[in-house]
Parts: structure tokens; sequence; C-alpha cells
């Protein structure tokens, strides 16, 4: 379904980040590639919604086009919008299911980013909402659009490495930003493991390839590196100490060019879900930043995430290795080179492939994101959707528990009785 001339419409529900910043700004700018167009933004933040059409009608003008980019002063205006068609759903994750079910509820194509929600009760509305509207949503693991990420997984699942056995995926990646922006508090974003190891679970669970997860183990939890200091400034801005945590000043900040994104609307906000640069150590915070967490699946794969959001940035802080029963393939995502061991070693091989979009956000994941929401539109299955948003969120909910329970095993199907049952 498209609007008139060919185009199709397009809101996005959360002017942050993600949303203006990184998606909005792959579809400004494949103008001249895609049918996808911006019609207008909304932010609780009207100040943010303003500053993110700004940046978005800049992003057309530099690319030549006239396509100008409003701000709904509602969300009920965002999504009754007759020139829109497809919803972006990238609010902070505990406000996803209101934007979803009015969308749908308005016969528009909706987006929805990871983490799918915080509650499983949230979960399973949307995916109630999915249901009853007769169309998928499309979900935003970015993974699944990532060229490496998609080629590790071919390999994995077409003989080349015998069946998978295990599966350890190293996420060693200082997000210690969490700790400075709305994620430090788990009501809003369900903690680091919901928001950045929802990506990973999602992973561990499309290499399994329908099998089903049947016993999980956790450890880790707070390291007290971050303990609280209520004698440090509450924010970056306010404060001249030596801190290697510095919001914008850190070495991944740098590489992802996340200081281009700040403006008024993060540092003039005093509210704590609200700005982007508060102090690591401000009291408050009450998420996990590291686990090692295994997962036993019924096929007999067994799979282990071993994350932190600590430690150094380095080219390798994102790994996958899969061990088949005649070879093993590891891939490392900052590079996209995937080295491959057959025939039980008789046989080694580089597998590398030219990727233009690397160079570009996610590492090329966004720009397919953005091809493939247009296709999307146009009546494709999208590659990953509700149903595996809510399996990653089972996963999480598991790992939390075990983690709480000081490592206690989590059978995952009296989980789900449980959780049916309730």
């Amino acid at each position: 379904m498209t609007d008139q001339g060919g185009q199709i419409g397009v809101a996005i529900i959360g002017a942050g980040e993600r949303g203006a910043y990184f998606i909005g700004s792959r579809i400004a700018e494949a103008v001249g590639q895609s049918s996808l167009r911006i019609i207008g933004v909304h932010d609780l933040l009207k100040d943010r919604a303003r500053l993110a059409a700004a940046h978005l009608d800049n992003i057309y003008g530099q690319v030549g086009s006239s396509q100008r980019v409003a701000v709904f002063d509602t969300l009920e205006a965002a999504v009754a919008d007759p020139d829109v068609t497809l919803v972006i759903v990238t609010t902070h994750t505990d406000s996803h299911r209101e934007p979803v079910e009015r969308a749908v509820a308005r016969g528009k194509r909706v987006y929805l980013d990871k983490p799918i929600a915080v509650s499983l009760d949230d979960a399973d509305a949307i995916a109630r909402a999915e249901a009853r509207s007769g169309q998928p949503i499309m979900m935003g693991f970015t993974r699944r659009y990532e060229q490496a990420w998609k080629e590790s997984v071919r390999l994995a699942r077409n003989g080349r490495i015998g069946t998978p056995r295990m599966v350890l995926l190293r996420s060693v990646i200082p997000y210690t930003r969490y700790l400075q922006l709305w994620h430090r508090t788990g009501a809003r974003s369900g903690g680091a493991l919901n928001d950045k190891g929802s990506h990973h679970f999602d992973v561990l669970n499309w290499i399994a390839d329908g099998a089903r997860p049947r016993r999980l183990t956790a450890a880790g939890g707070t390291s007290g590196i971050f303990a609280p200091d209520p004698t440090a400034p509450a924010r970056c801005r306010d404060c001249d100490r030596d801190c290697p945590y510095r919001r914008h000043e850190t070495l991944i900040d740098k590489f992802e060019g996340i200081g281009q994104v700040p403006n008024e609307s993060w540092t003039n906000a005093e509210a704590v879900h609200d700005r982007n640069d508060t102090c690591v150590y401000h009291p408050g915070a009450d998420i996990d930043d590291h686990a090692v967490v295994t997962v036993q699946y019924d096929s007999g794969l067994v799979a282990t995430l071993f994350f932190a959001i600590f430690g150094p940035w380095s080219t390798d802080q994102e790994t996958l290795e899969i061990v088949g029963d005649s070879g093993r393939l590891r891939m490392e995502r900052h590079s996209g080179d995937i080295d491959l061991v057959e025939q039980h070693g008789r046989s080694r091989a580089q597998v590398q492939f030219p990727n233009p979009d690397r160079v570009s956000s996610h590492y090329g994941a966004d720009r397919e994101l953005v091809r493939a929401l247009e296709r999307f539109v146009g009546g494709e299955r999208p590659p990953v959707g509700v149903a595996e948003g809510v399996a990653s969120l089972r996963l999480v909910h598991a790992a939390q528990t075990s983690l709480a329970e000081g490592g206690r095993p989590v059978d995952l199907a009296v989980q789900a009785r449980e959780e049916v049952a309730q």
C-alpha cells in the first residue's frame, strides 16, 4: 500500500537516537532509491520532536528533496494521518504497547524496534493486536538485517560445519551509556540484558532454527564497578573529574559518532530519563551490567551469551562462534569476516564479502532495514517479527530470574506454563 504518487508515508513515534537519528536519517538519505517519505514525528517532548524534524529536513535538503517533516502534537494525530501508511515505533521500551495498538487499530503497517517490551503482559498484548489486524508487525533486531550475521547463520544451516552443537556469542561492548540514559531504570528499559541482550537471545533462537529452549542458567549481575557515589555531579556536563566514562568522550562514542546526535533537548533536559549524560555513578540505576547465560535447546544445542557493558573498546567486542560436529565458524562483527573450518579441520577458509553499507550505522544493517521496510509495506513477510520478540523476552526474563536467584536453573517449559496460569 502506498499513498499518492507511489510514495509510502511514514510517521516516527519516539524522536530519540534510534527513531530520528538512525532509522529516520537512513530513510531520508535514501530518498532517491526508496519510496519511503517521513511525513512527521511525534514525541512526548515537543522540543525533541521539533529538533528531530529539523534534523531530517536538513538531510532531505542535502540530498535535493523538497520533503519536509511535520511535528505531530499527539499520538492520535500521527496514527490517524491519512498520508501515513507506516508507523515506526521507537519510544522507550515500556511505552511500546500503546502506539502499536493504536496504529494497528487505524490500519497502519507497523515497525517496532527491539526489545518488544519490558513486561510479558505488554508483549502478549502486542501479539494480540497483530493477530487482530491480520497483518504482520516487523521488528528491529538489527543482526537480522546485517550481512555478516545472515551469512553466518546461513553457513551454519547448510551443512558446512555439520549440525550446530554449541554457540558462543561474546558481547563485551562498553555501553556505559546505559547508565547515562533512560536505560538505567529497569522499569523503563528492562535493563541492559533486555535492551542489548534481546538482540543476542534472538540470534541464539535464530541459530536454533525452531528448536525450543528448554533450560537456562545465568551468572553475573551487578559488578560494583559503578557503585553509587552521591558526591559525584549528577551529569557529565557539570563534572570536571578525570573519568573514562565521560559521555561522548569515550572511544566507542567517538567510533559510533554518537556525539553528533545531542542537541539542547538532551543537554538542557533536567529529568534523569530525558537527558543523555547522567553520571554513571549517580544513584538510582538498578540494571545488571554483566552476565554469562547458557541456554539448552530440546535439539541438544547448547548456546552461551558472554555479556558485559563494561570493558575496553576494541575491534573484537562482538563475536559469534558456532561449533558443529564437523567444523566451526567464527565471525567478528567489526570486520564482518568469517573464519570457517570444515571437514574436521581438513579445510579452512576466510569468508569475506564487499559491503559498501558497512560504513553506515549498525554496520550497514540500518540501510538494509530501510530496504526491508519498503518490501514489508509492499507485502513481503518481514525477516523478524512479534513471535521472535516474545521468544527473546522470555529468555531475558528467565536470565534475570536465574541471576536474581544465584544461578538457579530455570525450566523454560515450566515458566511458560506458570505465565499462562497467571
